[in-house]
């Protein structure tokens, strides 16, 4: 496989050098001839490289001028209908802009929307030079989707003070309900105004003197490439340092992957080890409102911000602190403090404990992601280190394995092929493809046949595991090796991105560098034919969490790769039970008659509702019911974090040792192991293996010592 894609990108790289891309034929050096030239570029990549080109046409015309103008405008208050209308000549024509690397859609639109930000940065001043009316009974509907642009600049205005009253008034209630300094009405009404001036004055300050063309041009091109599928992206030069900086593993920040759907920044990965992992005040599906830099300063307001500059605020020095106004998956607001550190990556690695329950032992091995050292693949990875925590437990007397890949994201197919060889004896563990239309396929098999664990084995999964974690779950449940318990499915990431300089493919490049294109080039299949790909992986044993019903994963990205199936592998089910039906139907009767479980689905159903609920009050007395009533609801599901199991965790003997040296990892195991003692998952995961009773191995299977 590897020495195929190698293949691809020399030929692709070949293919593009003797094209005329070189800027010898260029008259001068400017802007618009370097995004002409980044255009030409990323469209013959895209054709020649992409798993599943489209075909750039009217329709995908259509599909980019609505892209466009929703990231430039998610809440519709700076473009009024007449400039849509003036665009939308353009609306058929982009497909034919980039084949002939035209940029006069952009240009337009540009210089619209800097006329207009101009133009809005006076409506706001001046909506916020007179006091709002809390008192009138009004509401404003945040579900901009589905919202038209304005036909008139009053009505423009009309919209901006809604959608300003409404950035206001919780800052109202909170000037005013101070414990320590309650302000009088009209003092907090004053205030929470200023405040929220203040948040503006700062964030158009910040796109007038910080963000260039460059940098709307990036969008533009994203816009573009998105189109194709999600994970294809264009990295602007500082974006690709970025990129680097976070794929070797070490950086400083607040230890979280943000990322951006309409106008609000979400969390979508809480980093183990880093700074937000270790307050836990923050969980996925949060979003951060605002960003401030001092306990006594005005916070800046990130609602419709760009990404990339939401996180340049929340960046900075090791030891300093940052303070994230977050409204909370439950629709609570508090500001939460943040000292930026450098992400402890150590926490990312695989990690062990015996779980004991009855007089029986078990093992639990934590593994957030699927890591190598690309390097040097001998000095550390997740299946070899996989394999060490698991001889260790045998050595401590286990009797079943869970392996817990919830919220892991991925990472390496050479050690997903290896660790699903830890669990059978030989045979195929994934399919590949690196085209669509075609039957050419690779299959990737474990070809040593010794076993490290034969035993009764659970995986953990949830709507955050995805890519290498499907492929192991996958594998695993077809070969009907382990019971897979957890969400409806998981993410649903089937594809694999490879990066390219566009640098290094230009010849005599005078524009300096050209950032870096993320390509989609290959597609995971599992060994019975189906992709993980937007389907992901569907659990043996569904049990509910709070993400069961918002939309979270693959199926909610913009623009993803379709399921589709291939001829499935030659591969035989694992014949070491007799009883793996029986135990999933054991465990499906527990779980549906867990108290904890039917709390955490009522409380799932309500999140769902809260995200469903698009028109809000801005009157301060409808704002307080409703609050309270969020408030009595979160009271009523905190039982869902006070659940205690009968089971007990601790740390092998070689952690233990370590602990006289290292009273930091101590602490880390003593709260992990806290965590996962009211962990009702790991709980029936137990159950789980307590059910399993294994046959006789048929075939005389030689364990290896070490396998990996």
């Amino acid at each position: 496989m590897k020495k195929n894609l190698i293949v691809v990108l020399l030929g692709m790289l070949f293919a593009v050098a003797s094209c005329s891309f070189t800027n010898k034929s260029l008259d001068t050096v400017n802007d618009s001839d370097k995004d002409k030239l980044l255009i030409e570029i990323i469209a013959y990549m895209l054709e020649k490289g992409h798993y599943e080109p489209k075909d750039i046409n009217d329709d995908f015309s259509v599909s980019v001028f609505e892209e466009f103008i929703d990231v430039l405008d998610p809440t519709k208050r700076y473009f009024i209908e007449s400039d849509i209308k003036e665009f939308e000549k353009y609306k058929f024509q982009i497909d034919d802009q980039i084949k002939n690397t035209d940029i006069s859609f952009f240009n337009l639109v540009h210089k619209r929307l800097m006329k207009r930000m101009d133009e809005a940065s006076e409506i706001y001043k001046d909506i916020l030079s007179k006091p709002f009316n809390f008192d009138a009974k009004e509401t404003i509907d945040i579900d901009y989707e589905d919202q038209t642009f304005v036909a008139s600049k009053k009505e423009l205005r009309e919209r901006w003070r809604k959608q300003l009253k409404y950035a206001t008034i919780s800052t109202f209630d909170s000037k005013l309900t101070d414990k320590d300094k309650p302000l009088s009405k009209t003092e907090a009404e004053k205030a929470a105004r200023e405040l929220t001036k203040t948040t503006l004055d700062d964030f158009f300050d910040f796109v007038n003197n910080e963000y260039d063309r460059e940098d709307w041009f990036g969008q533009y091109i994203n816009t573009i490439v998105e189109g194709f599928d999600p994970h294809t992206y264009y990295f602007a030069p500082e974006d690709k340092d970025k990129f680097d900086v976070s794929m070797s593993g070490k950086f400083e920040g607040i230890g979280a992957r943000l990322q951006k759907k309409k106008d609000e920044i979400k969390i979508v990965e809480v980093i183990s080890g880093g700074p937000i992992w270790r307050d836990q005040n923050i969980e996925v599906g949060d979003e951060i409102v605002k960003v401030g830099q001092k306990p006594d300063e005005e916070p800046v307001d990130v609602t419709g911000m760009q990404l990339n500059d939401a996180i340049k605020l929340m960046k900075g020095p090791k030891g300093t602190n940052v303070y994230l106004t977050v409204k909370k998956v439950d629709g609570s607001v508090q500001v939460v403090k943040i000292t930026r550190d450098l992400v402890e990556m150590e926490e990312s690695y695989a990690k062990s404990a015996t779980v004991e329950k009855e007089d029986h032992k078990y093992g639990i091995i934590n593994l957030p992601k699927f890591y190598i050292d690309f390097k040097d693949y001998n000095n550390r990875n997740a299946a070899s280190d996989v394999a060490k925590e698991i001889e260790r437990l045998k050595e401590a007397g286990m009797e079943g394995l869970v392996l817990d890949l919830r919220d892991n994201g991925g990472g390496s197919l050479r050690t997903v092929v290896e660790m699903a060889g830890l669990f059978i004896k030989d045979g195929p563990v994934v399919q590949v493809k690196s085209s669509a239309g075609t039957e050419e396929k690779v299959v990737h098999e474990d070809k040593d046949e010794r076993i490290q664990w034969d035993g009764p084995l659970v995986l953990l999964v949830n709507e955050l595991s995805a890519s290498a974690s499907e492929i192991l779950a996958a594998a695993m449940q077809d070969y009907k090796r382990a019971v897979v318990i957890g969400s409806k499915q998981t993410f649903g990431k089937g594809t694999v991105q490879n990066v390219w300089s566009l640098s290094d493919i230009v010849r005599s490049n005078e524009h300096g560098d050209l950032g870096a294109l993320k390509v989609t080039t290959q597609k995971f299949y599992r060994i019975n034919g189906g992709s993980t790909q937007l389907e992901g992986v569907k659990s043996d044993v569904v049990v509910p969490d709070k993400y069961s019903y918002i939309d979270l994963g693959e199926r909610d990205q913009q623009n993803p790769l379709a399921w589709d199936k291939i001829s499935p592998a030659d591969y035989k089910p694992w014949n070491g039970y007799i009883d793996y039906k029986q135990t999933i139907a054991n465990s499906t009767k527990r779980m549906e008659a867990n108290s904890q479980l039917k709390l955490i689905e009522e409380n799932a159903k309500w999140l769902k509702e809260q995200q469903d609920e698009n028109v809000v009050s801005l009157s301060y007395s409808d704002y307080k019911k409703e609050k309270e009533v969020v408030l009595e609801k979160s009271k009523h599901f905190k039982d869902i974090y006070n659940y205690k199991t009968d089971l007990t965790f601790e740390s092998l003997r070689y952690e233990k040792d370590l602990f006289v040296k290292d009273t930091v990892l101590k602490e880390k195991r003593e709260r992990w192991h806290n965590d996962l003692s009211r962990d009702v998952y790991v709980e029936e995961a137990i159950s789980v293996l307590k059910d399993l009773k294994m046959n006789n191995i048929k075939n005389n299977t030689k364990l290896a010592a070490i396998k990996g």
